[in-house]
């Protein structure tokens, strides 16, 4: 028990972690989230926040996105892999940067996290891949592997991009990170990631489309799941920064907002607003499901009069 004297987040921290070496917390378990701290110890959220990063920064726990805070895993013999250094291979690599940019953010990833979580010297890991940006590439393209499309496509334009789209979506639902990795003008030529570009513009090909139109209605099609997936991580990330989910934070900020002096200023907002008696629920799989049909009804024109003027 820390002394009554130490600040209040030396206090919450040094009840967490007596409670996860004692066992009380187990590895993988949720921690009290930030907001909770708060609450139960009575103190500002900050304070909170701050007693979760002495704990973070000492290995005790973790941020894992869509989850929260996490008791970690401790790096001990029982719990470091049975193979020796030697058996240390590419494959075990590109596993490893794939786990901790899943449960930490890519931020998180680097070349020393990865041997670490492998109980291998920092500098083995070089001998498999030269830096972390391929590590990362290499990872992204595991990733991009994991679905996968039928030999016999179904027919028509519209219902195979809606399976290329729902299959990209539901790989980005697993792997937030990868709606970071860059800029659609500067694409990553993965073979797994062409994979799902191959099976979109084969669905385009055939309907009298010139190729840059092709190209370009694919990027369209890409951009627009790329896009909202990049607030998957996003949210994760600033769910375990503040210990508030997406409601909950939306809840404090519309307790504080002064409708009245809004009303003026921005009329058609406040009325809306004021017309949602159960609120606003954001659900991101809604809106990709609602987005993608009107791009793909948008699209329907300029692809089908491209057919029939062929």
């Amino acid at each position: 028990m820390a002394p009554e004297t130490d600040p209040p987040f030396r206090r919450i921290a040094a009840d967490l972690r007596r409670r996860i070496t004692t066992g009380e917390l187990a590895p993988g378990e949720r921690v009290p989230s930030n907001r909770r701290l708060a609450q139960d110890w009575g103190v500002a959220l900050a304070t909170a926040t701050k007693a979760l990063t002495v704990l973070r920064s000492e290995g005790l726990v973790e941020a894992r996105p869509r989850v929260g805070t996490v008791v970690a895993t401790p790096v001990t013999p029982a719990h470091q892999p049975a193979s020796p250094e030697g058996e240390l291979s590419r494959e075990r690599l590109i596993a490893t940067a794939l786990g901790i940019a899943d449960a930490e953010g890519l931020a998180a990833l680097s070349m020393r996290a990865v041997a670490a979580r492998l109980g291998v010297a920092p500098m083995s890991a070089y001998r498999y891949v030269t830096s972390k940006d391929e590590l990362v590439l290499l990872a992204a393209d595991a990733a991009f592997g994991e679905a996968g499309y039928p030999d016999d496509p179904p027919t028509g334009w519209r219902p195979r991009l809606e399976l290329g789209a729902r299959t990209l979506w539901s790989l980005f639902r697993r792997h937030p990170w990868l709606a970071e990795l860059g800029p659609v003008t500067r694409p990553l030529l993965l073979p797994n990631l062409l994979t799902h570009a191959e099976w979109a513009l084969a669905a385009l090909d055939g309907h009298g489309l010139p190729a840059a139109t092709a190209l370009d209605i694919h990027v369209l099609f890409y951009s627009y799941i790329e896009g909202l997936a990049a607030n998957l991580e996003r949210e994760a990330r600033a769910q375990a920064a503040t210990g508030l989910t997406g409601d909950q934070w939306t809840d404090t900020r519309f307790a504080a907002f002064d409708t009245r002096a809004a009303a003026a200023r921005f009329p058609v907002f406040t009325r809306l607003t004021a017309e949602l008696d159960e609120g606003y629920d954001l659900d991101l799989d809604t809106l990709f499901e609602s987005g993608l049909g009107t791009l793909l009804d948008g699209l329907a024109p300029r692809i089908e009069g491209a057919s029939g003027r062929s």
